[in-house]
């Protein structure tokens, strides 16, 4: 049931109405996911005539969520893994009979995507683990008949570049001190070295792409410098040329045209989005698309010939917009937006800050504020409880924009918070460096500096603040409330590793290439000071600190964080008599992706936070419908659950 005033959670993490659109090639058709029957599916139109469109797909699971039109013009393919398993397989559907083809028809193999070219359109390039778990060879597969032809076979890289003619022209190779380097192929089975790329410039130095000749290498480099500038490296003549670069930010976005692969704009993300136009052309484009609408705008899609683009307009405050744009007549024609009934909600905005820590880090945040507080100020009328949200990676990052956890928990009287800690991406690579080996040390102190500002700006209430977050941020929730726990209220973990090292015992085999990365900036379990430091950081091992209501969500099929790391800390609490709530989908792997089991899973967390911080929340209800959702131990704990079930 809604209650008056408050947002219902279906409209906020139910499906999209529409999600996802895409020109086709040839800029005939238009695609987007949409439900049908409650599941996302791909649906079909004519460009000109958007909304005479029809679905072509029948998935009746977990929905489809990645595709992307092949150069046929007749086919789309997408991936789907079972139960969040995340061994991806990659199927073809045709536009015009519906039939679906699984291009990778082999269980507890990942396929990925390589390489897709017009050069081609009958093939894709397809990466897969099927000989060895570790490691992903590549594969010519024809589109229409499944066929597949080696192009390389892996012989322990972390992986390779390729180009449009689909050959390999580099691999990349992580070394013994955390670095990596990128080896040009010189024959069958010889490489050469290529460039070295240190430990410290691993997360901030990557190539993007050739440009049409296959001459000229573009590459984000952070090398001589802090922040991952653009550059262009010229493969016949060595030289290397700086084409854009910004002192506070990484390169955050390319715009690049489809077919002669010239990059038309590159954008930086410090606080919010901004674009260097290296086209004059996209340049005039983009002033006459702001005039249109409100928002940051992102391109989302190109026809081949770049006439015809998909775009979008990002609000904080409502629904995406998306419009058609076709550039030689300079006219946009509005599509759909992605929630239609967020358009008249009395929406929370987001504000932006720049946070110090306490050894003078500048951490980039966003917060958003009750929805009956005072937003235009950014200050609220008294201090509010809060949750701090805590993003997963953590080489990751937070942006400004639509959140609909945000929304939800402004909706119910908290004030949000989400910092981009010490090794967040998009700010440099001395900003990602000072986390190597400050996991639940410093980039905890970080998350505890911005608490301490929100205190400080009379923003959160000292007595009533939440921690929350998944993966890293399900890790930092556990911290959060062992390592400091009298500074939060309560906490919720969603998929987050409890044992350092029993979390890298189980990693997926296909991740054992890059184990390096892992030893050098988390810690290296192969040595006993290593091995010292990874249990030193494991919250497991502090459980008797715990003194604040715990809520745990976890999927049963999770690859990255296994099942046994909320398994064994809810153990340890049951064993030590200290409530916590254990929320299991067997159906689910790293997060929750089907939306019943989502909207099951933030029912239960609004009940959970409204205990302990007073805020208010929508009963559970009829929300567990359809969810596979189980409760292994504490659902007493939480008004409603129990019944629920």
């Amino acid at each position: 049931m809604a209650i008056s005033g408050l947002i219902p959670r279906k409209t906020l993490f139910g499906n999209p109405d529409k999600a996802s659109p895409q020109i086709s090639p040839n800029g005939e058709y238009i695609t987007f996911l949409a439900p049908v029957d409650g599941i996302l599916n791909i649906w079909l139109a004519k460009s000109t005539d958007p909304d005479s469109a029809i679905p072509i797909t029948q998935d009746s699971d977990r929905g489809i969520r990645f595709y992307g039109w092949t150069y046929t013009n007749e086919h789309i393919a997408y991936i789907q893994d079972i139960g969040g398993d995340e061994n991806w397989h990659v199927y073809v559907v045709n536009i015009h009979t519906h039939q679906t083809k699984d291009l990778t028809p082999y269980d507890g193999v990942q396929a990925r995507f390589q390489e897709i070219s017009p050069k081609f359109s009958n093939d894709l390039l397809l990466s897969l683990n099927d000989r060895d778990p570790q490691l992903h060879d590549i594969y010519k597969v024809n589109i229409n008949t499944g066929n597949r032809t080696l192009v390389q076979e892996n012989d322990g890289f972390a992986g390779y570049i390729t180009d449009d003619d689909f050959n390999v022209r580099f691999a990349t190779r992580v070394t013994e001190d955390g670095g990596s380097e990128l080896l040009e192929k010189a024959g069958d089975s010889f490489w050469k070295p290529f460039i070295e790329i240190g430990i410290e410039d691993t997360l901030t130095t990557s190539p993007i792409g050739f440009d049409d000749t296959g001459t000229i290498l573009y590459l984000v480099d952070s090398r001589d410098r802090d922040t991952a500038a653009l550059v262009s490296l010229n493969l016949q003549n060595g030289d290397t040329t700086l084409i854009a670069e910004n002192p506070h930010a990484d390169v955050s976005d390319t715009m690049v045209d489809p077919n002669n692969k010239n990059i038309q704009a590159v954008a930086f993300t410090h606080e919010r989005k901004t674009w260097i136009f290296l086209d004059e052309n996209v340049k005039k484009d983009l002033e006459y698309l702001e005039s249109i609408s409100q928002g940051e705008i992102e391109i989302v899609s190109q026809s081949f010939n770049d006439e015809i683009w998909i775009v979008a307009f990002v609000l904080d405050d409502g629904p995406v917009r998306f419009y058609k744009y076709n550039r030689p007549e300079q006219q946009a024609s509005f599509l759909f937006t992605n929630r239609d009934s967020l358009t008249d909600l009395n929406l929370s905005n987001m504000h932006s800050t720049t946070i110090k820590s306490r050894d003078n880090f500048d951490l980039i945040s966003y917060y958003t504020l009750p929805s009956k507080s005072s937003n235009d100020s950014g200050i609220p009328d008294s201090p509010c409880p809060t949750v701090l949200l805590v993003h997963g990676g953590p080489w990751h990052r937070d942006t400004w924009g639509y959140s609909a956890l945000h929304q939800m928990l402004s909706n119910r009287g908290y004030a949000v918070l989400s910092v981009n800690f010490r090794g967040s991406t998009g700010f440099g690579k001395a900003f990602i460096n000072a986390a190597n080996l400050e996991w639940g040390r410093n980039m905890h102190n970080d998350l505890i500096d911005a608490v301490n500002w929100a205190i400080d700006s009379r923003i959160a209430d000292p007595s009533k603040i939440a921690i929350m977050g998944g993966s890293y941020g399900g890790y930092a929730t556990l911290i959060g409330l062992t390592a400091t726990p009298n500074v939060f209220a309560c906490g919720i973990d969603i998929v987050g590793p409890s044992n350092l090292l029993t979390l890298i015992n189980s990693i997926p085999p296909y991740w054992q290439p890059q184990i390096e990365l892992w030893a050098s900036r988390v810690g290296d379990h192969r040595t006993e000071q290593g091995r010292k430091l990874l249990s030193e950081r494991s919250p497991l091992n502090y459980i008797n600190n715990i003194n604040k209501p715990l809520l745990i969500g976890q999927g049963a099929n999770d690859p990255r964080v296994n099942q046994a790391e909320s398994d064994q800390i809810v153990d340890a609490m049951n064993e030590n008599g200290i409530p916590v709530t254990y929320v299991l989908y067997p159906d689910e792997g790293h997060g929750f992706v089907k939306p019943e089991n989502n909207l099951s899973f933030f029912a239960v967390a609004e009940a959970f936070l409204s205990k302990h911080l007073n805020g208010s929340y929508e009963p559970i209800d009829d929300d567990f419908e359809g969810a596979s959702v189980t409760v292994p131990t504490g659902a007493s704990e939480i008004p409603g659950l129990k019944e629920a079930l």
